[in-house]
């Protein structure tokens, strides 16, 4: 497999996505949500645009299995590759008319992620790595940020809507944190929050009850450029570990309060 043919291809398809995502948009309506789970809101432009990737993404690597969120594949997953795939993450935004949303596209490995490509479509902007190669937003290569101390960043969250048994030792985190940095930030995709830890726009990002099509891309990009990614235990299995901490320097300061109050209540 040449990878970088095949990030060109997907970041092509990906684009294509995001046009028919943002032109829903403009004529959507909130008749149009259903619901998985409380609180848990999808709707046809979610399942319509994950169908469109996985048949593009499909023809381009045939070999490849699928963990989407939606279910659409007919194809599910493979034993050595996968597209994992969030079609719209940020659907709460999405359905209530907030710009504010992303298409996140993994492909591992394994259990590696080698590809991975979050795209934004109200800003355009596009961010791409593959496996040892550098990271972009657009054409200009990204790092993480440069600031050392915690109390110089910004942070970003994400608030449960599940497993709410583990909100009081959330809510210690965030209060700790709301008086240790510049602040906390909650923009309702997680896979953006991540891209902007990529890129230095925040500093870190922390939420529990994710899944792996929130997290598989842009956990990578973090990586690529070079920032930590752990879970709230210390363990590297972010992926499917449910729970997710990024961030820069700033990292050990920032998990110690994490794990403080997570393992308080454990």
């Amino acid at each position: 497999m040449d990878l970088q043919s095949t990030l060109k291809d997907t970041l092509q398809i990906i684009k294509e996505t995001g046009a028919f995502i943002k032109n829903e948009a403009l004529k959507f309506s909130l008749s149009s949500i259903e619901y998985k789970g409380k609180n848990d809101l999808v709707s046809y432009v979610d399942k319509e645009a994950e169908r469109l990737l996985v048949a593009s993404l499909g023809k381009i690597f045939p070999e490849a299995g699928f963990i989407t969120e939606e279910g659409t594949a007919d194809k599910g997953r493979a034993e050595q590759y996968n597209w994992v795939i969030d079609p719209v993450d940020g659907t709460t935004n999405y359905v209530h008319g907030i710009p504010f949303y992303s298409i996140s596209v993994a492909l591992m490995e394994g259990d590696d992620v080698i590809l991975g490509v979050i795209y934004e479509p109200n800003r355009d902007e596009m961010f791409y790595s593959i496996k040892g190669g550098k990271v972009y937003l657009n054409d200009k290569e990204i790092k993480v940020s440069p600031v050392l101390k915690l109390e110089e960043s910004l942070l970003a969250t994400g608030f449960p809507y599940s497993k709410l048994q583990n909100v009081p030792a959330y809510i210690k985190i965030v209060e700790e944190l709301m008086q240790k940095t510049h602040g906390l930030r909650r923009m309702g995709s997680a896979a953006i929050d991540l891209a902007y830890v990529a890129c230095g726009r925040f500093e870190g990002f922390f939420e529990y009850n994710l899944k792996p099509w929130d997290v598989a891309a842009g956990g990578f990009l973090v990586q690529q450029a070079g920032g930590t990614v752990t879970t709230f235990t210390s363990t590297s299995d972010f992926i499917f570990g449910k729970e997710l901490v990024a961030g820069c320097a700033i990292q050990p300061a920032f998990t110690e309060i994490i794990h403080r109050h997570w393992y308080a209540t454990e």
